[in-house]
């Protein structure tokens, strides 16, 4: 007796270009292009949601080295003040404190100061 399988091929096809669907031409129409496009999609999405934190992170440290070295202090000085005078904040809030609010930014890095002399 054979097996026929046709509902499992179709099914994994529509599976495949429904997950392309926006892509442009026959990458959403056709599905050996659709199939090689959504893998390479998938792995660039793996891959960037890893980097998306380390650009962040690099973002938060040119902020807050930029709002330190208006207050006299280094990045390293100034974290390593913090970690002296007990302050856990971490670089995405440090990072917002710089822009939306100097003075307070400005009263932490006294703080950090204080504890490096």
């Amino acid at each position: 007796m054979r097996i026929k399988r046709g509902t499992k091929a179709k099914k994994r096809r529509k599976k495949v270009l429904k997950l392309a669907k926006g892509f442009r031409g026959g990458r959403s129409k056709l599905f050996r292009t659709a199939a090689d496009s959504v893998d390479k999609a998938l792995m660039y999405g793996f891959r960037d949601r890893k980097a998306k934190k380390r650009d962040f992170r690099k973002l938060w440290i040119a902020r807050i080295n930029a709002a330190a070295r208006m207050n006299d202090l280094s990045y390293s000085n100034f974290i390593h003040g913090l970690k002296c005078a007990d302050i856990e904040l971490d670089r995405k809030v440090l990072a917002e404190l710089a822009i939306s609010d100097p003075g307070a930014f400005s009263q932490i890095a006294s703080q950090a100061a204080q504890k490096l002399s």
